[in-house]
């Protein structure tokens, strides 16, 4: 897989595939734009280069339809800010208009094309809309991590055309996750919560082959006693020894047993809040072991929406060694699933 270092951008148009899917209010407001500015070092590092940078992303789920609300207007104005130039939007992705914008691009100038999903070919990973997309550059840059598992047109179709390779972000993120997985500092406590239950029991008990110890969630632990999961190194997983509200967040004794295993650590990987932290009264166990994940000092990863959305409102996304700006394809990544974006670019 070759790097952005790997190429000469001189007067080049480069087509980078960014993961702009950020949390957004009612009013259309931007949430959390970790995501956005994770991916601000790529593209200066194109701008100093020469390159004509050709930006595209998805946001939300349009299902193949123009919405307004889902339009990249807030991402434009929110990367003008952040890399203090002039940022042009397309009006959509493919077709003459845009290929001819795109030929009369200088050296350093930005353009970013309108959201991807609003055509239903990027999910159904359309040859046709692929090559339509690939026309637009010269070469293909990945920095998406959060996409990676997607087959989608703009992941996997592209590539196809393209000589390509993975931005600084992606780079960032395959070297963290891999170095967690293949040579963390012991003893290494993960932390596995929150919802979609399926993937994270198999990610922790994946990760259980390295880690001395996995705390887990109330729902996490209810999946694998509900359904009789055969798990590989029980003795090692830690579960909630009471709650509160219900079963909706852990409860007093559960956090300071966390937090004596946090303590022993040298390092802490942590993906999914551990209490119904979308209700104001059940976030207090999940941000208690926030805190206490930073006050000892160990080398933290953490990651998943809700997670990285709830450490941002916190103050606190600084503070951790690394935050994944990928859900799902930090999951695949971890539990050593193959991810067909970083296999598109090999």
């Amino acid at each position: 897989m070759k790097s952005l270092r790997n190429f000469d951008f001189k007067n080049k148009r480069v087509l980078v595939r960014c993961d702009f899917n950020v949390p957004l209010s009612d009013e259309g407001k931007i949430l959390d734009d970790f995501r956005i500015k994770q991916t601000v070092p790529t593209i200066e590092y194109l701008i100093k280069k020469g390159a004509k940078v050709i930006l595209m992303s998805h946001l939300g789920r349009p299902e193949g339809k123009a919405k307004e609300e889902l339009r990249l207007n807030p991402v434009q104005n929110r990367l003008m800010e952040y890399l203090d130039i002039s940022i042009t939007k397309a009006p959509g992705c493919t077709g003459p208009e845009i290929e001819k914008w795109v030929n009369q691009m200088q050296p350093g100038e930005v353009l970013l094309l309108e959201n991807l999903r609003f055509y239903k070919e990027e999910k159904e990973n359309n040859e046709g809309f692929a090559r339509d997309l690939a026309k637009l550059g010269d070469i293909y840059i990945n920095d998406a991590f959060g996409a990676c598992h997607r087959i989608h047109a703009s992941i996997v179709g592209v590539p196809k055309y393209l000589p390509s390779g993975i931005g600084l972000l992606l780079e960032k993120e395959i070297k963290a996750l891999t170095e967690l997985m293949k040579k963390p500092k012991k003893p290494l406590i993960a932390i596995v919560g929150g919802a979609k239950v399926q993937s994270k029991v198999r990610l922790a008990d994946k990760i259980s082959e390295i880690a001395d110890f996995v705390l887990i969630g109330g729902l996490i632990r209810k999946a694998i006693k509900g359904e009789a999961i055969q798990l590989k190194h029980p003795q090692k997983f830690v579960e909630p020894v009471d709650e509160t509200g219900e079963g909706k967040d852990i409860g007093p004794k559960t956090v300071n047993l966390f937090k004596e295993k946090i303590s022993q650590a040298e390092t802490v990987f942590w993906v999914g809040p551990l209490g119904k932290i979308e209700e104001e009264e059940f976030l207090k166990g999940t941000e208690e072991i926030a805190r206490a994940i930073i006050k000892s000092n160990v080398f933290s990863v953490v990651g998943g929406g809700e997670t990285v959305e709830l450490i941002a409102k916190l103050g606190l996304t600084e503070k951790f060694n690394h935050v994944s700006t990928g859900g799902g394809a930090m999951l695949a990544f971890l539990s050593e699933e193959k991810l067909l974006g970083l296999e598109a670019l090999k």
